[in-house]
C-alpha cells in the first residue's frame, strides 16, 4: 500500500535530478506519473526527449505506471496539452508538481535581455501555466462534486530567497515562485487545492554549475550518507502531494535530513508620526533602519 496510490501526478523537469527523483519515487508510492521534459540542456538550448522516455522506461520496469510528455510548460498550450495527458491517459489529475527549470547565470552588468527572458519565462511562466491549467481542471471538478483533494508543489531556491549575486535572473524568478505559491494557495483553497513550495538543496547539473559551488556540491562523498543526494528532497515532496496531508501555503527548504519552515516578509521594525514626514525628519530619524539586523534563519552548511 503506496502513500500515493490512486494519485495522478505531473511532475515537470522530471527528466534529470531533482524531477527524476521524485518521478521515481511517486511510481514507487503508487502514483500514476506524467513525466514531462522538453530534454533541454542546462542553459534551455536544444530538445531531446530521451531523458524522459529514460525515466518511464524505469518506472514501468519496476512495475509503475507513467508516460512521457515532451510539451514546452512555458507555452499555454504545451501546459495545457500536459495536464491533458494526465487526464486521458489516467482519468484524472491530483498533484502538479513544477520543477523545471534552467540556468543563464550572469552578473547584472553583463546579462544579456536573452538571458534575463530566458529564465524568468521558464521558472516562473513554467510554473504558472501548467499550474494555470491544473487549476481550470480543478475547479470544474470541485464544482462537480468531485473531491480529488489537489495538490502543487513548486520549486523556488535559496538563490532567490537568500540572494545569490550572479544569479539576478534565477533568484528574482525564484523569488518569485514563492510568491505565487501563497497567491495561489488563496485563490485556489476554495476549489480543495493546496500549494505549497520547496527550496531544496541538492546536487543537480543546475546547482553544480552554480557560481561558488562547494566541493559538496560538485562531488558525493565517497562513503556515509550523501547529504546533497537529490533522493533526499522527494519524499517531502511525496508527503506534500498525499490527499490527506495538511499543510499548504508553506515555503520550505529541504536538504539532506532537514526540513525548515520559512516565514515570508514581515515587517519588523519601524518609524511612524501623526502626519507627513519631511526630508529633514526622515534624515534624523530613518537612518537607524540601515542597522537593524535581519535573522535570515539561515541553516548550517549542508554536505560539509
Amino acid at each position: 500500500m503506496g502513500a500515493l496510490d490512486g494519485r495522478v501526478a505531473v511532475i515537470t523537469g522530471a527528466g534529470r535530478g531533482l524531477g527524476r527523483a521524485h518521478a521515481l519515487l511517486f511510481a514507487a508510492e503508487g502514483a500514476k506519473v506524467v513525466v514531462n521534459d522538453l530534454g533541454g540542456a542546462a542553459d534551455g538550448s536544444g530538445s531531446d526527449a530521451t531523458p524522459a522516455q529514460q525515466v518511464v522506461a524505469e518506472i514501468t520496469a519496476a512495475g509503475g505506471a507513467a508516460v512521457a510528455n515532451g510539451d514546452d510548460v512555458t507555452s499555454a498550450d504545451g501546459a495545457d496539452r500536459v495536464i491533458e495527458q494526465a487526464i486521458d491517459a489516467f482519468g484524472a489529475l491530483h498533484v502538479l508538481v513544477n520543477n523545471a527549470g534552467i540556468l543563464r547565470d550572469r552578473t547584472i552588468i553583463n546579462m544579456t535581455d536573452a538571458e534575463w527572458d530566458d529564465v524568468i519565462r521558464v521558472h516562473l511562466r513554467g510554473h504558472f501555466m501548467p499550474t494555470r491549467a491544473a487549476a481550470r481542471y480543478w475547479r470544474e471538478q470541485s464544482k462537480s462534486g468531485n473531491a480529488l483533494a489537489p495538490s502543487v508543489i513548486n520549486t523556488t531556491s535559496t538563490s532567490g530567497l537568500y540572494n545569490n549575486p550572479g544569479q539576478a535572473n534565477y533568484g528574482a524568478a525564484k523569488t518569485g515562485i514563492a510568491t505565487l505559491t501563497i497567491i495561489a494557495q488563496r485563490e485556489l483553497q476554495r476549489y480543495g487545492v493546496r500549494v505549497n513550495a520547496i527550496a531544496p538543496a541538492a546536487r543537480t547539473r543546475l546547482t553544480m554549475a552554480t557560481p561558488g559551488a562547494s566541493d559538496a556540491m560538485l562531488r558525493p562523498p565517497a562513503e556515509g550518507f550523501d547529504a546533497l543526494d537529490p533522493a533526499n528532497v522527494s519524499p517531502f515532496v511525496a508527503y506534500l502531494a498525499t490527499a490527506d496531508c495538511p499543510i499548504s501555503g508553506r515555503i520550505f527548504f529541504v536538504a539532506g535530513g532537514g526540513i525548515h519552515l520559512f516565514q515570508p516578509f514581515a515587517i519588523i521594525d519601524g518609524i511612524s508620526k501623526d502626519g507627513q514626514w519631511t526630508v529633514a525628519e526622515l534624515a534624523a530619524e530613518a537612518g537607524r533602519l540601515a542597522d537593524v539586523p535581519f535573522n535570515l534563519g539561515r541553516p548550517g552548511r549542508i554536505g560539509g
